[in-house]
């Protein structure tokens, strides 16, 4: 099923993507509509003010152990993005999702195989992923 769902896609986005197939139109796409989803969260919070966001340091106990980490660990949002900015923002992740498509075709590359081996990444390398 969620093979079929990211095939359709990724072909619907390789029908559909005709005045920017260059990779170098590709990839400045795909910036530019990163840094909207990036704008779009910073729009909720200080236009619409639907988010805040509450930053400090990390307050974690000293004895606290490695599988407890996460319930001490902050987001820093407060709020939830209100019906119109959460509207913009699935608007603003979808162009990224669109883009990040057609990356893996100008690529040669399977959506739904690069989301799978990242699924897979996460669960076998689990915090030590990202660093």
């Amino acid at each position: 099923m969620h093979d079929k769902c990211c095939a359709d896609f990724q072909a619907a986005v390789d029908d559909y993507l005709i005045r920017h197939r260059s990779i170098i139109d590709v990839l400045t796409k795909y910036q530019e509509a990163t840094a909207r989803v990036n704008r779009a969260f910073a729009k909720a919070v200080t236009g619409c003010g639907c988010v805040e966001i509450k930053a400090g340091r990390q307050q974690i106990p000293a004895e606290t152990s490695f599988s407890d980490l996460k319930q001490f660990m902050s987001t820093h949002v407060s709020g939830e993005p209100c019906e119109h900015c959460k509207e913009v923002l699935v608007t603003e992740l979808g162009h990224s999702l669109f883009y990040m498509a057609a990356l893996c075709n100008l690529s040669g590359l399977k959506f739904h195989d690069v989301m799978r081996q990242e699924c897979q990444n996460v669960k076998t390398l689990g915090v030590y992923h990202l660093s």
